[in-house]
């Protein structure tokens, strides 16, 4: 990434260019990346090809000004950060389903800054912690989102809890940002995939989070949920312009109205 790429991203953070690489400075990049850049999952429901290149990622959440999610996000993110000297490499993660158990392998990705010590940045998981978690910490750790506990897993893995609640189980090896390309194919076309079947945008604000969820909006402040459904094409505009700073020339269409929830597509893995 080069300097005025970096100075473009940092425009899109609201962030001037930080004077040292120090955790304090990463902890104010991990929550201004949080506020400003939304997770969502548009492309999916947009029909629009995602592609792991560092190029295509730029322009999409940077001059395109749009979201995306966990693959799309850290990936750029780590670059930004490797760009202003940290030492930032992408981790491999298996999502814990309902019932405990871990999904699949590559299932998420998420960052690893090594200081003094090693650090778990996440930009790209939905409701997850804003700040830094320490990655070889074994008290719980306190964040604005809630209270987290890393723990030791098999083979060297890491298990990252929310509450007492299994969120995922993270790896411990270096991962490059194509090791996740067959993955995010198929969490983008895969009927069986979470990402096909919903369709958000979402992201932390001062008092709680806003979700737009097709025309559903929620907003949690303090604690107390709000929700509004949207009853028209222009009011969907207007709240994606408002809350997520995104001006969609045409909406996405609803999971139920999609070819990949209704069985016309059924892709089989590389």
């Amino acid at each position: 990434m080069d300097p005025m790429d970096v100075d473009e991203y940092l425009t899109r953070l609201g962030v001037a260019r930080p004077a040292a690489a120090d955790l304090a400075t990463l902890r104010h990049l991990q929550e201004r990346h949080l506020a400003a850049v939304p997770f969502e999952n548009l492309s999916i429901h947009l029909g629009e090809h995602i592609t792991l290149d560092e190029d295509a990622l730029f322009d999409k959440i940077v001059r395109r000004r749009r979201g995306g999610f966990c693959y799309e996000l850290n990936g750029l993110f780590a670059a930004l950060l490797r760009a202003l000297g940290y030492d930032a490499s992408l981790r491999a993660a298996q999502v814990f389903h309902a019932d405990g158990t871990p999904g699949p392998p590559l299932d998420h990705a998420a960052i690893v800054v090594s200081l003094d010590e090693q650090w778990l940045v996440d930009v790209g998981f939905g409701r997850f912690s804003r700040h830094p978690l320490r990655l070889s910490g074994v008290d719980a750790q306190a964040d604005p989102e809630g209270e987290f506990l890393l723990l030791d897993a098999p083979h060297g893995d890491v298990d990252v809890l929310l509450d007492g609640k299994p969120q995922y189980r993270l790896e411990r090896r270096p991962r490059p940002l194509a090791d996740f390309v067959p993955m995010t194919w198929w969490q983008a076309t895969s009927p069986s995939s979470h990402f096909t079947r919903s369709l958000t945008c979402s992201r932390p604000t001062s008092q709680g989070r806003v979700t737009l969820s097709g025309d559903k909006l929620i907003e949690t402040v303090d604690g107390v949920r709000n929700e509004l459904r949207l009853t028209s094409p222009e009011a969907i505009r207007a709240a994606y312009r408002v809350y997520f700073g995104m001006t969609l020339t045409r909406l996405p269409t609803p999971p139920d109205e999609s070819p990949l929830t209704s069985g016309a597509l059924s892709p089989t893995l590389p």
